[in-house]
C-alpha cells in the first residue's frame, strides 16, 4: 500500500515537472514573439513574421480570457499538486512569475503601438 502511494506521488511529481518544462518552453516562445514585435516597431522591421507574432499573442490573449486569466498549463498543473504558490507551474523566478502578465502586456502594447504607427506613417 505504501509503495503504491509513493509511486503515485512520484508519477505526479514527474508529470508536474513535464508540465513545468512545457509551460516554460511555450512561455519562452511567447516572450520571443513579444520582444520581436517590440523590436520590429522600434526599428521599423515590419514584415510577415511581425504579423504572425501579433496574431500568436492575440490568440494567447483569447485563451487567457476563456480560462478566466489562468494559463491552461496552470490549470493542468493543479491536477498534480496541492501547491498553488506563485510560479508553482513554471520554471521562473517568483518575481517574474508574479508580474509576468503586467510586464509582457506592457511590452507587447508598446510594440504593437509602434508597429501600427510605422504602418500608418509609411
Amino acid at each position: 500500500m505504501v509503495w503504491g502511494v509513493a509511486m503515485k506521488r512520484l508519477d505526479n511529481n514527474r508529470k508536474l515537472i513535464l508540465i513545468k518544462l512545457a509551460h516554460t518552453a511555450i512561455w519562452s516562445i511567447f516572450v520571443i514573439a513579444i520582444l520581436y514585435v517590440l523590436y520590429a516597431g522600434m526599428f521599423n522591421r515590419v514584415n510577415i513574421l511581425v504579423w504572425f507574432c501579433i496574431g500568436f499573442v492575440f490568440i494567447e490573449g483569447i485563451i487567457l480570457l476563456i480560462c478566466k486569466g489562468k494559463c491552461p498549463f496552470t490549470l493542468l498543473a493543479h491536477k498534480y499538486t496541492d501547491d498553488s504558490s506563485i510560479g508553482f507551474d513554471i520554471f521562473l523566478p517568483m518575481w517574474l512569475a508574479k508580474n509576468n502578465k503586467t510586464i509582457f502586456s506592457i511590452l507587447f502594447s508598446v510594440g504593437l503601438a509602434l508597429v501600427l504607427w510605422r504602418v500608418l506613417t509609411a
